[in-house]
Order: structure tokens, then C-alpha cells, then sequence
């Protein structure tokens, strides 16, 4: 029997909780740390890379999936006959997407998704997905649905310390003095695919997170209450719980799911980022 696969890369950052329940596929990317090649969630966390920094001063790199591990992959789904929804990263990003769509070309019944985003900006649109699957849309018709949505994530963190950002060239060294001298926050967005800095919070860190929590949700009257994504690069649980806590207060969504951000969001942006991510009832490009 035909089933529709719901596959992405490891930048999703789905929990292994909801990567289970939803029977989600995932093919994470390569990091290397040092001179050792690891497999992003499979044998490297994010502690990893802290713990590794911390001793070397050394970020590591990661690397996309590239187009035989797609082949593999799309390859051992053909032979059950089934077809594949296969979400990246965005293309702004990483060539994963490239090659997932360089590997579908050879194959029927495979439906690349760049998502345009990052961490659970695109896991917001693979369980969507899921919900499709659960209704039993076909493979093109939720490739087709979820590419629509993209514009409709909202997609930000907060970033507490410039050092990796600045370490791994992203943030001039002046910058990261002058956000440091005057304890500001800044607010990384993700909107058309790419990042940039939105507002820059002033203070300490928990107390920044709760303004920018109320400012993204403001009313509430434009957001999907389906779900949201209270995702974190390692923050204390204190900090987490009372995001958690803010996000409730503020609006009553029927989902609040608390992910830890893989080995690729950690890698850029250091311990002490924290996002709350969700859908928009109405597009960004309609904003503009």
C-alpha cells in the first residue's frame, strides 16, 4: 500500500517525542569538530560542540546532506512504493535542498519542500504535514499546501551573548562589543528564507525574553493557536519554564511544544538563544 513519507533534514529540530508519534523520517547533516567527522543527533549534541568550544575556542562546521544520501534514501522508500514530502532547510542556508531536489529529479512520487527557514520554523510546517497525511491528502497535494505556507511562519530568537555569531564571521567584533558594553539582545528573524537582525532588547536576559514574547504575540489576533514551538540552545530550565509560562499567559494555544535546537542552530548562535516560533493566519509577503 501507497504511504506518504514525511521526511526533512535534522535543522527541524522536532523532539525525538514528536519525531516518533508522527513517525517523521529525518537525515541529518554532517558535522565536523576537530579533525572527526560526526552525524548531526546521531553520535554529536550540542553539549558536544559547547563542551568542545569551550576547551579549543573552535566551532565546528557542518556540511548538507548530499545528493547520493537523498538517492539512498528516496530509493529505499521506491521500493515499498511509497511517495516522499521531503522538507530542508532553507536554500539561503545550505545546499541540502539543492541536492534533495538534484535526487528527486531520478524518482516519482518525490516532493521537495524548501521551507525558507530554520529549527522548528520548518518543523511548524512538517507537522502540518503530518495533520495532511492524517487526512489522507497525497504526497503532491501536501508538498503543494506546505510550500504555500512557508510566508506564513514566524520564526525568531533572541540571542543572549554575540560570541559565536561573531566567532563564526556573522557579527563584526565592534558589534559584539557594543551589544556586550550596553547588555543588549538582539532578535534574529527569519523572513524570505534568510536571517536578519530584527529589534535589539536591552537588560537582562530573562526579562528581554518576556518582552520579546509579548511582542511577538501581541493580541494574538493574526496567529494559528494550532501550535507553537518554545525552542531553546541550551538554556537553563528556570529560563524555559518561565518562557512557557509567558506564552500561555498570553495566548491559548492548543500545542506548546519545548524543543531543544540540534547541533545546527547551536552551532551559530551559542548557548541562551531562545525562539518562540508559530503560523500566521495571514502571509508576511501580504505585510509588506
Amino acid at each position: 500500500m501507497n504511504q506518504v513519507i514525511i521526511a526533512s533534514d535534522s535543522t527541524t529540530d522536532l523532539s525525538p517525542e514528536l519525531i516518533m508519534r508522527h513517525g517523521v523520517r529525518i537525515l541529518p547533516l554532517g558535522v565536523t569538530l576537530g579533525e572527526k567527522q560526526y552525524t548531526d543527533g546521531v553520535d554529536i549534541t550540542p553539549e558536544d560542540i559547547y563542551e568542545h568550544y569551550e576547551k579549543c575556542g573552535e566551532l565546528p562546521k557542518t556540511s548538507a546532506v548530499n545528493i547520493g544520501q537523498f538517492e539512498e534514501f528516496y530509493q529505499k522508500c521506491a521500493q515499498d512504493g511509497d511517495s516522499v514530502v521531503m522538507f530542508t532547510i532553507s536554500a539561503e542556508m545550505s545546499s541540502t535542498c539543492n541536492n534533495a531536489r538534484l535526487a528527486a529529479d531520478g524518482f516519482e512520487n518525490v516532493y521537495v519542500v524548501d521551507t525558507r527557514n530554520l529549527s522548528t520554523g520548518g518543523g511548524l510546517l512538517l507537522l502540518h504535514a503530518c495533520d495532511m497525511r492524517a487526512e489522507r491528502k497525497s504526497a503532491r497535494e501536501i508538498a503543494e499546501e506546505c510550500t504555500r505556507l512557508c510566508d506564513y511562519v514566524d520564526a525568531s530568537f533572541v540571542i543572549d551573548d554575540l560570541e559565536f555569531l561573531h566567532k563564526g564571521g556573522r557579527c563584526s567584533a565592534l558589534a559584539r562589543f557594543g551589544a556586550n558594553v550596553l547588555s543588549l539582545k538582539p532578535c534574529i528573524v527569519v523572513r524570505g528564507g534568510k536571517m536578519s537582525v530584527g529589534k535589539k532588547y536591552r537588560g537582562k536576559y530573562i526579562a528581554t525574553l518576556k518582552s520579546y514574547i509579548a511582542d511577538q504575540i501581541g493580541d494574538a489576533s493574526d496567529i494559528d493557536l494550532s501550535r507553537v514551538f518554545v525552542t531553546h540552545a541550551g538554556c537553563d530550565e528556570e529560563i524555559v519554564s518561565a518562557c512557557v509560562e509567558r506564552v500561555k499567559e498570553l495566548a491559548p494555544f492548543g500545542e506548546v511544544h519545548i524543543t531543544r535546537a540540534g547541533c545546527t542552530v547551536s552551532s551559530h548562535c551559542g548557548r541562551n538563544t531562545l525562539g518562540v516560533l508559530f503560523m500566521r493566519k495571514t502571509p508576511f509577503s501580504s505585510k509588506a
